[in-house]
């Protein structure tokens, strides 16, 4: 039963996702008005707006217009759900997972604009980072020394890595608001999971980097957001940063 209701609560909670990926680019509010089409802007009914099963029974397309619903609304919606039953498993009816999905689902935005726009919502990341020192008064996985220590690690390590690549090359190489999404993850993660979400970040991004490069025929000057890859490593270190940690330690004893 805790498995279903879950799976419910992360669907809604993806469709209000989708309705805060669109609109906080365009800083506008995602309280009103209600879900509507972008094209015909017809109000969509609550029988259309049920999270998976309405794009499907619907086929895609709007009730009015008959335009096509882009598929990032149940991919969103899919992926929030699943990382809900996850984080459930993981935690069980615990403010942990309640913290921690809220952790994911600001992720989830985060990514998704950033590969937009190339631009990571501070309104999220700096609120983030103290929701995250807050949650490690209360939560039993990280401590607030932990916490703070992971935030200044994050904001600190990107901020000196952008600052020195401007030095080098008179060229802007990161954002800014990488180092707030960072700190954001060293609040609730802590500072080792923070080092650990950089070094999977760095590499899965090089990696999808090349690949990229390659297949564009573009050359090392291309712009490639790294909050997503930021945020995979994140996920990767709250699901399983203690496993890899433990055994990197021992691989080098």
């Amino acid at each position: 039963m805790l498995s279903i209701v879950s799976i419910v609560f992360g669907a809604l909670i993806g469709s209000f996702l989708n309705v805060c990926i669109l609109r906080l680019p365009k800083e506008e509010s995602i309280i009103t008005p209600g879900s509507h089409c972008p094209h015909c802007k017809n109000p969509i009914k609550f029988y259309d707006n049920v999270p998976l099963i309405s794009y499907v029974l619907l086929r895609g397309r709007c009730r009015y217009c008959k335009r096509p619903i882009s598929f990032q609304y149940p991919l969103i919606e899919g992926f929030t759900a699943l990382s809900s039953f996850l984080l459930m498993t993981k935690f069980g009816p615990s403010l942990s997972y309640l913290f921690y999905f809220s952790f994911v689902a600001a992720l989830i935005v985060i990514t998704v604009i950033d590969l937009y726009i190339q631009e990571i919502p501070a309104v999220i990341s700096v609120p983030g980072v103290g929701a995250g020192l807050l949650a490690s008064l209360v939560l039993p996985q990280t401590t607030f020394v932990q916490s703070l220590s992971g935030a200044l690690i994050g904001a600190g390590s990107l901020y000196l890595v952008a600052k020195v690549y401007y030095l080098l090359t008179g060229r802007e190489g990161m954002g800014l608001g990488d180092a707030d999404l960072l700190a954001m993850i060293g609040a609730f993660l802590g500072w080792k999971a923070v080092i650990l979400t950089i070094l999977l970040g760095s590499l899965a991004g090089s990696i999808t980097g090349i690949v990229v490069i390659i297949l564009k025929r573009k050359d090392f000057k291309y712009a490639i957001p790294f909050g997503p890859f930021l945020a995979l490593g994140a996920v990767i270190s709250l699901f399983y940063g203690e496993g890899l940690i433990t055994w990197y330690l021992q691989l080098n004893r």
